[in-house]
C-alpha cells in the first residue's frame, strides 16, 4: 500500500491560442473543470498503474469537495483518510493553457494548507509519497512513519527541512526545481529524478547518473499532469522492484502518454495503455 500525502484541487482551465505575457488579456479561451492537485495526480496514476493506493489530504466542506473527489473515488483510491474541513475551501488551481499544450498555474491552497501533522499519527504506513502543496511538518511526521520505501516530489520548489529529505530514498525534480535546489541535492542518500521535458529524464545517486531514458513520440494535447503522472510512475516501479533504467523508462513512457489528452486527472495512463510505448 503507498499512501500519499498531498494536495488535492479542482483545477479550473483556460484552454486558448497562447498564454497571456504579464498584462495582456487573452480572449477565445475555452473553460473545463478537472479534478487536480499534485497529491490527488499522483495517487490516482499510482492507482491506475496497478499500486493499493490511500491518500490522505483536505479538502473543504463545500460544493467544491464531491467535484475534486470524484475521479479518485471511481478510481478505487483509499479515501478514508480525507478531511472535510469547515471554514476552507476546496483548493483551486487556476490553469491557462497553450494551443501547444504549455501552461501557467496559479493555486490557491484552501484546505490543503491546514494538514497537520497530527492527520497523519494514526495512519498505517508502508510506502509514502508526498509533495510539497502540503505543510512539510506533515511529509516529515508521515516519513517517519513509513517501514516501506518513501518518495518525495520537491514541487513546488521551496526551502525543505533537511530533516526531511534525509528521510526519502527518492526525490523527483523536474530542471527548474533542479536548478532551485542545486547541487544539494547529489549530496543525499536518495536517488535524483531530474525531469528533462521532451528530453526524457535522468536518475542519479550521490552525484553520478545511473540511467537516462527518452520518451516515445506522441502528439502533445497538454502537459499538465504530465510531471505528477512521472513521479508516481517512477516510484511504482521502483517499489516493484524494477532495475532504475527499467523504472525510468516505465516513467517516462508514462508522462508522455499523460500528455495525449486534456485535464491532469482525466489524462493520467492505466498500465495497459504503456504496453506500446514500452
Amino acid at each position: 500500500m503507498i499512501t500519499v500525502v498531498g494536495s488535492i484541487n479542482l483545477d479550473i482551465v483556460a484552454t486558448g491560442p497562447k498564454l497571456p505575457r504579464p498584462g495582456e488579456t487573452v480572449t477565445g479561451a475555452k473553460l473545463a473543470r478537472h479534478p487536480g492537485g499534485k497529491g490527488a495526480n499522483q495517487a490516482l496514476a499510482a492507482r491506475r498503474l496497478g499500486a493499493d493506493v490511500r491518500l490522505v489530504g483536505a479538502v473543504g466542506a463545500d460544493e467544491m469537495a464531491g467535484e475534486a473527489l470524484k475521479l479518485l473515488q471511481a478510481g478505487g483510491v483509499d479515501l478514508s483518510s480525507v478531511q472535510h474541513v469547515n471554514g476552507e475551501t476546496t483548493g483551486v488551481a487556476l490553469i491557462a493553457v497553450s494551443m501547444d499544450g504549455e501552461n501557467q498555474i496559479v493555486v490557491c491552497p484552501g484546505a490543503n494548507a491546514v494538514l497537520r501533522p497530527a492527520d497523519v499519527e494514526f495512519v498505517e504506513t508502508e510506502h509514502m509519497m508526498g509533495v510539497l502543496e502540503v505543510s512539510a511538518d506533515t511529509l516529515l511526521a508521515a516519513a517517519r512513519k513509513a517501514t516501506g520505501f518513501v518518495s518525495l516530489n520537491l514541487a513546488p520548489a521551496m526551502e525543505v527541512p533537511e530533516e526531511l529529505l534525509a528521510e526519502a530514498d527518492l526525490i523527483s525534480v523536474n530542471e527548474t526545481e533542479a536548478a532551485f535546489y542545486g547541487g544539494a541535492l547529489h549530496q543525499l542518500e536518495a536517488c535524483i529524478a531530474i525531469s528533462l521535458g521532451s528530453e526524457g529524464a535522468t536518475l542519479w545517486r550521490k552525484g553520478k547518473e545511473i540511467a537516462r531514458a527518452t520518451p516515445p513520440k506522441v502528439t502533445v494535447v497538454d502537459t499538465v499532469g504530465a510531471g505528477d503522472t512521472f513521479t508516481a510512475a517512477l516510484t511504482v516501479g521502483l517499489i516493484e522492484g524494477q532495475s532504475p533504467q527499467e523504472a525510468l523508462a516505465f516513467a517516462v513512457a508514462a508522462g508522455a502518454v499523460a500528455c495525449t489528452r486534456p485535464g491532469a486527472q482525466p489524462s493520467l495512463p492505466k498500465r495497459l495503455d504503456l504496453d506500446p510505448y514500452l
